[in-house]
């Protein structure tokens, strides 16, 4: 790179090494853009205000933030944005396409698309990037096959077309800027701004729209069709939030997982390698998941923001009606009074309190199941075909990819 246009700004840390607010009492704070609010930390707090039927999400997408929000966050029609009656009713349809015995049917081959993607990693042999050769294919190879979307008619969907609508769906002010040097600079997927941001954004919704349409025409098996069949049972449930609950769960359930995993993986294998070999073992696998999607986030925000419809006691603090509230997961998930061990401790122990990384009450995460179930199940087949796994460089070398909700590695050379 030139020396003339290099960026000196210091390396971005690890995700799980963020700074965070310390647990404490809630108090006033100021927002980037502004916005005075009640900051929330400690764990049961946490839990108390996003239980809350008197604090609300509604209409508070552009809140809080110094630049413009990603679509998946701003939509009104998103499932994040509502609460009442028209978010109970959308969830209330969402639950019926996720009941136990379907996500129990889904298990056997979420594990057989982990395996192969295990497998051919393996037979490429030794070193590898592992955010093209395992963090991506796995989450999508899952996506495709629970949306219907992996067959050879008008619904099948290449991986590129995904990435593609998915960075326009999560970029943060319709742009995909990666912001630093070298594989951080940029901007993911190729350039997308302004008309041609607004273009992809239509093709995606377009897409969507046809295939809700198709399902309703001609349903399946796959959860596209199970979430037009129970909302068109239920009623009431608008066609806008039905098509954009698809493209969520299509776009952000893939790149969740794939980031989700990938800074995984950043951590046990640069910070933890003598762990790695444990996770051959199932169990220790499946708290090792757990203790890594409670510790580590999957973006650079801190706060979820809501606003209270009422004066609502917190602790020993009353916050007013009206008032914003920035709610820190990150925080909650790291209060000593409820997780004295830390980050640092035996991967291999249960967490002793349910994590709030799935956030709680009525917007906990609808895709949680698959997230922990992907987790699990690459962190184990993983390390039981490659023990000797490694990164070929250090933690603080790597670049990353931004500009979304999301911020994961770009690349991650390893050997075995």
């Amino acid at each position: 790179m030139d020396s003339a246009t290099a960026d000196t700004r210091p390396p971005l840390p690890p995700l799980h090494r963020l700074p965070t607010t310390p647990a404490q009492p809630p108090h006033p704070t100021t927002l980037p853009d502004g916005t005075p609010a009640w900051l929330i930390t400690r764990y049961h707090d946490v839990r108390q205000v996003l239980g809350d039927p008197r604090v609300t999400r509604a209409d508070l997408h552009d809140v809080g933030t110094a630049g413009a929000t990603a679509d998946v966050a701003a939509n009104p029609a998103s499932l994040f944005n509502q609460d009442g009656p028209a978010h109970r009713r959308l969830r209330g349809t969402v639950q019926r396409a996720f009941t136990p015995r379907a996500i129990a049917g889904w298990q056997p081959w979420v594990a057989a698309a982990v395996q192969q993607s295990v497998d051919r990693l393996v037979a490429a042999g030794p070193s590898a990037d592992l955010v093209p050769a395992f963090a991506r294919p796995v989450p999508f190879a899952v996506t495709t096959r629970l949306m219907g979307l992996d067959g050879d008619g008008p619904d099948r969907l290449e991986e590129e077309r995904l990435h593609r609508w998915t960075v326009a769906l999560l970029a943060q002010g319709g742009e995909q800027d990666g912001g630093q040097a070298g594989e951080q600079s940029g901007k993911q997927g190729g350039e997308q701004d302004g008309a041609d941001h607004s273009e992809t954004l239509a093709e995606f919704g377009a897409f969507m729209g046809e295939l809700v349409a198709r399902r309703r025409r001609e349903p399946g098996d796959d959860l596209v069709s199970r979430l037009v069949r129970a909302a068109d049972q239920d009623g009431g449930v608008p066609e806008e939030s039905l098509v954009f609950l698809v493209a969520g769960l299509t776009a952000s359930g893939n790149e969740s997982v794939a980031g989700a995993l990938a800074n995984a993986l950043v951590y046990v294998l640069g910070e933890r390698p003598e762990h790695w070999p444990r996770l051959a073992d199932p169990d220790v696998a499946e708290r090792t998941a757990e203790r890594l999607l409670h510790y580590i986030p999957l973006g650079d925000d801190e706060a979820t923001i809501r606003r209270t419809t009422a004066p609502i006691e917190v602790g020993d603090v009353t916050v007013p009606a009206g008032s914003v509230v920035a709610v820190s997961l990150g925080s909650a998930n790291r209060d000593p009074a409820v997780y004295p061990e830390g980050l640092d401790a035996d991967l291999g122990l249960p967490l002793p309190a349910p994590t709030l990384a799935f956030s709680a009450g009525p917007h906990y995460c609808i895709g949680a199941w698959r997230v922990r179930l992907e987790m699990r199940e690459s962190l184990h087949r993983l390390a039981t075909a490659l023990p000797g796994l490694r990164l070929t460089v250090p933690v603080g070398e790597l670049a990353w990819q931004l500009g979304g909700t999301t911020r994961s590695p770009a690349r991650l050379p390893v050997d075995w």
